[in-house]
């Protein structure tokens, strides 16, 4: 980030005071940041405050910056080389996408060429609404980039998606504008999620995963320059843009769709959470309800790693080790058996972990026994440095 000038676009959400330390990382690595407020954001966080963490007049007025600029919004959009709107509220999203130019901000993003990053905020409602989510599609289709919210505790008293994402994930979207291209030409597959295992047609067998960290990792391999393939399970997250997406359920489904492929590949990342066993009979029909114990046959299903293992040639194959203890003595064995490249290890019964949390605490541990451990950090930073050690094997194999 170092030199890199970033224009950051306020706007009148509750979240606004996040932005403050947004704007204080940006600059502490080193970029040059400016900041636009529409007169709403003005409400929640003084103009004075991201003067004082910038060392730059903040700009809020179409007509209010004569003494700085020439014309403001066109020297604003030659100024940056990204712009951040965060948060971004469900008014500047109607505005952006229909080219509405009422203000500051809409009219320097329309006067800029510069790759635009765009962080929603807003009640659960309004983001799940068609008219939203239509004019993300817009903004998607245009080429800005959507940074996903978060799910919890909303300002309005209510729980849900919607939360703007932490500074330091805002901050790693904003590196990833700058992305090199590691992986630019190269094809990646990525599978995530958990296997459904039919019991009946109503009940499966499966496990908690959501998802989220195979998500991650396929967005971040498109942000590296790669043409993913993203095979599924059961998710909990929508799927990033820009990839292949194919849904499964069971195993079985898993494994049959990965081997369509895997002679196409330069990588694999199973982070799918593949259920161990399958029920050997499903029922055709719900099994009632009844006081007798209920007895279930299950046969193994196929270990689509090992296959993998077996079957690469110069493909990169990564696995992951979801453990409850041992945690490096059962990723190690894995590891050889599966003849892996690296895996990903993490207990996940540690507080930040496990299964359906934004955050991991993970090791990588190499063939030849080198180990890196991380501390917590997000999922999506997490997701980064994998795919950063993807690509670091790919081209050492040429």
């Amino acid at each position: 980030m170092l030199d890199k000038n970033i224009l950051i676009g306020v706007t009148g959400g509750i979240a606004a005071y996040k932005v403050v330390e947004v704007a204080s990382r940006l600059k502490k690595s080193g970029a040059n940041v400016r900041v636009m407020m529409t007169r709403h954001a003005t409400e929640f966080v003084s103009p004075r405050t991201f003067q004082e963490i910038t060392g730059n007049a903040v700009s809020v007025d179409m007509f209010g910056d004569a003494a700085n600029f020439h014309v403001a919004h066109i020297a604003l959009a030659d100024f940056a080389d990204a712009i951040l709107v965060a948060p971004a509220t469900a008014n500047f999203l109607a505005k952006a996408a229909h080219g509405l130019c009422d203000d500051l901000l809409t009219t320097t993003i329309v006067a800029s060429d510069k790759p635009l990053l765009i962080a929603p905020s807003m009640n659960t409602k309004m983001f799940d609404n068609p008219a939203t989510q239509e004019n993300l599609r817009i903004l998607r289709s245009r080429g800005a980039k959507i940074l996903e919210p978060a799910t919890g505790s909303l300002a309005c008293g209510t729980s849900g998606k919607g939360r703007l994402p932490e500074a330091v994930d805002i901050c790693a979207a904003v590196e990833k504008l700058f992305a090199t291209g590691t992986l630019s030409g190269k094809k990646i597959l990525v599978t995530a999620g958990g296997t459904v295992e039919a019991i009946d047609p109503v009940r499966y067998i499966g496990n908690r995963s959501s998802g989220r960290m195979g998500c991650e990792i396929a967005r971040s391999a498109v942000d590296a320059g790669a043409q993913v393939t993203l095979i599924a399970g059961k998710i909990e997250v929508t799927p990033p843009p820009n990839l292949t997406f194919v849904s499964v359920e069971s195993a079985t489904q898993m494994r049959e769709e990965v081997l369509k492929i895997f002679d196409t590949v330069d990588a694999v990342i199973m982070s799918a959470a593949v259920a161990d066993f399958r029920v050997k009979n499903p029922s055709a029909q719900k099994i009632k309800k009844s006081d007798e114990t209920l007895m279930l046959e299950l046969v193994k299903n196929p270990d689509i790693l090992r296959e993998l293992g077996t079957l690469k040639k110069t493909q990169v194959l990564v696995g992951f080790a979801a453990e409850t203890q041992n945690v490096l003595d059962y990723a190690n064995k894995k590891l050889v058996e599966k003849n892996l490249d690296f895996i990903v290890a993490n207990d996940v019964t540690a507080e930040g972990a496990g299964f359906g949390v934004s955050t991991n605490i993970a090791s990588i541990i190499w063939r030849g026994g080198n180990v890196e451990n991380f501390a917590k950090m997000s999922k999506s930073a997490l997701a980064t440095k994998i795919v950063e050690r993807v690509a670091t094997v790919i081209g050492r194999h040429g």
